[in-house]
């Protein structure tokens, strides 16, 4: 079956946590814990609400929130623009947080990267296990 060439592909991350889902969303929500385990940004938990994330490495991602359900599911835009074209990236990301025995299962989707994006998607896939590590060590904290 032929696949249409605007056909996009997504990064899954899935990870769990032994920690309920109410300290993970306080994690996913807050901008002060945001920038421990992501990065620095100017977040409110609003939909419509719009944030930039900055990484280390000085790039900015422009975001919007899409969709919050409190404890369950968070939702932006998550768009890099540069100066090469083949590199800007139109993406969504979406945590879905499900409540476990032993804590919470999380599941982190980007969606949006084009076939001839190969660094992005790569690098998507080795940040995004990156960043659920950072948030397990954030977690596992004292409060």
């Amino acid at each position: 079956m032929n696949q249409p060439a605007t056909e996009t592909r997504s990064v899954v991350v899935e990870r769990d946590f032994a920690f309920p889902p109410e300290r993970l969303w306080r994690a996913l929500t807050q901008p002060h814990l945001i920038e421990e385990w992501l990065m620095k940004n100017d977040f409110k938990p609003d939909v419509g609400h719009r944030f930039n994330l900055r990484g280390e490495w000085g790039g900015v991602l422009d975001c919007e929130v899409l969709a919050i359900e409190p404890n369950k599911t968070l939702s932006y835009t998550w768009d890099h623009a540069h100066a090469d074209a083949a590199y800007n990236l139109k993406s969504v990301v979406t945590f879905t947080l499900t409540r476990t025995a032993a804590g919470t299962h999380l599941r982190v989707e980007q969606t949006g990267f084009r076939p001839d994006q190969p660094q992005a998607f790569g690098g998507a896939k080795f940040g995004w296990q990156k960043f659920l590590e950072n948030l397990d060590q954030l977690l596992a904290r004292p409060e």
